[in-house]
């Protein structure tokens, strides 16, 4: 699809606290960058609170000078106060909000728009608005929403663009058969191998070998932004990664100048793994009290607090390690 001359950046929230940090995240871009833009936001209800505040940050960056409008496209029905009160909150609780958007996108936007998306958006809609009586649309739209919602290989706060362009290669994927015969059959017995295929680059192994070599190639990348030090060792950290053992390993063995790596979970448990250059096991007792192995180990932080963006953990996990660090006193590390 192509949508030049139009610049797009994409964001992706659920509900809750992480509604609130992606909008902030949106508006640091726009002050850091001195940007000019449209805001769109779709499929998301934000409360009166929520609302008010956001009106209020675009209307200070309105009078500074800045070129900037805001749109949402909602279809919830709890959004209801907030559209009465703001005329940039479109709510229609008959669309769901893909079809919306690619109604006002067809209004306002310039696209080439490929053969197959009103297909897949009339899918969307009979699937989100429980349409069984489109018996197709709704048959087909419950295999892509499994489809997406078992792409969990990638982390979407450490790999934010990569877990977008997962999803999106996958639906495209599935758009090429939205008007085949038993079309949904057709697509559930090939979803195994359409991850399979999006994780490959040269030899076939199994999907969980082909994702752990890419999440660690996608690692490799960070290590400028998510490098820590702890007492003259150098570690890894990363958020919500998971299944620390192979990947960690993996990113170990494949970066050795690294001597540990720690994953912190959304719930603010710590894996840490190593390999024979320092006692991870020391680490996370010194850390959060927690223990294991010397190559192998766990903790909890009390008081995390869950984060949808990695700066904000690492803000966490860096005011432990200044703490401890400037405690008097030293012990040895390395494992025998």
């Amino acid at each position: 699809m192509s949508f030049t001359p139009y610049k797009l950046i994409n964001f992706n929230a659920n509900y809750g606290a992480e509604v609130r940090q992606k909008l902030d995240l949106i508006l640091e871009e726009i002050k850091a960058n001195s940007l000019s833009v449209d805001i769109l936001i779709t499929d998301l209800n934000l409360t009166m609170d929520e609302s008010r505040w956001l009106n209020n940050e675009v209307n200070q960056l309105k009078n500074a000078g800045r070129e900037i409008s805001l749109t949402l496209l909602d279809h919830h029905g709890s959004g209801e106060a907030s559209a009465k009160k703001y005329d940039w909150y479109f709510l229609d609780v008959e669309r769901c909000a893909t079809k919306i958007t690619y109604d006002y996108a067809k209004e306002h936007f310039e696209f080439n728009e490929p053969k197959w998306l009103e297909s897949m958006v009339n899918v969307v809609n009979a699937v989100d608005l429980w349409k069984m009586q489109e018996e197709s649309n709704f048959e087909y739209g419950k295999v892509c929403m499994r489809l997406i919602n078992e792409t969990r290989e990638l982390n979407r706060v450490m790999f934010h663009d990569y877990d977008n362009n997962y999803k999106l290669s996958l639906l495209l994927e599935a758009a090429k058969y939205v008007n085949e015969e038993n079309a949904p059959i057709m697509l559930d017995e090939k979803i195994h191998k359409l991850k399979k295929d999006f994780f490959k680059t040269e030899e076939d192994n199994t999907l969980d070998n082909l994702a752990t070599k890419y999440i660690v190639k996608l690692l490799g990348k960070l290590r400028a932004t998510h490098t820590i030090y702890y007492k003259g060792y150098k570690g890894f950290l990363s958020y919500g990664v998971g299944n620390t053992s192979i990947v960690g390993n993996g990113f170990l063995l494949t970066y050795p100048e690294y001597d540990f790596i720690v994953d912190v979970s959304y719930r603010g448990t710590m894996s840490l793994r190593a390999n024979n250059k320092v006692s991870v096991s020391q680490i996370s007792k010194e850390w959060t009290g927690g223990g294991g192995h010397p190559n192998a180990a766990g903790g909890r932080i009390i008081g995390f607090k869950e984060q949808y963006r990695y700066d904000k953990v690492k803000d966490q996990i860096q005011r432990i390690i200044d703490e401890k660090e400037s405690r008097a006193g030293e012990l040895v590390y390395k494992t025998e």
